[in-house]
This record gives structure tokens, sequence and C-alpha cells, in this order.
């Protein structure tokens, strides 16, 4: 199966994994980096996604 995701800003990779970790710890997903994401809930995914975009544009808008 080929994926088209691809990292737009190769600097920024790390960044974003280490929100993506903060966020789902703090959702309650612990060990996310290491965990089978086929074995958690759409929901779940989803939640880390979703905040994630939050913090992003909340970030945005306060550069403005």
């Amino acid at each position: 199966m080929a994926s088209y995701n691809r990292t737009l800003v190769p600097e920024a990779k790390k960044g974003l994994n280490t929100l993506k970790n903060e966020v789902a710890t703090e959702v309650g997903i612990q060990n996310y980096e290491n965990a089978d994401k086929g074995n958690l809930t759409s929901r779940q995914n989803g939640s880390v996604g979703g905040e994630m975009v939050r913090r992003m544009v909340e970030s945005y808008e306060r550069g403005l």
C-alpha cells in the first residue's frame, strides 16, 4: 500500500512527534510512540490528531 503522506518540512518532524506524544499522554494513551495504532480506536487516534491541530492553530493565531 503506497503512502502519500510526506513531510513538507523535515526539520519539523521531531517537534511534531514530541507534540504527538505529549498530547497522547494527556489524552490518556501511554507509550503512544511504540503503540500499535491499529489496536487503538478511531476516537483515540482522532483525539490525538484533533488536539494537535487545535494547538497548532492556537499557536499560529497567537503569532498574528
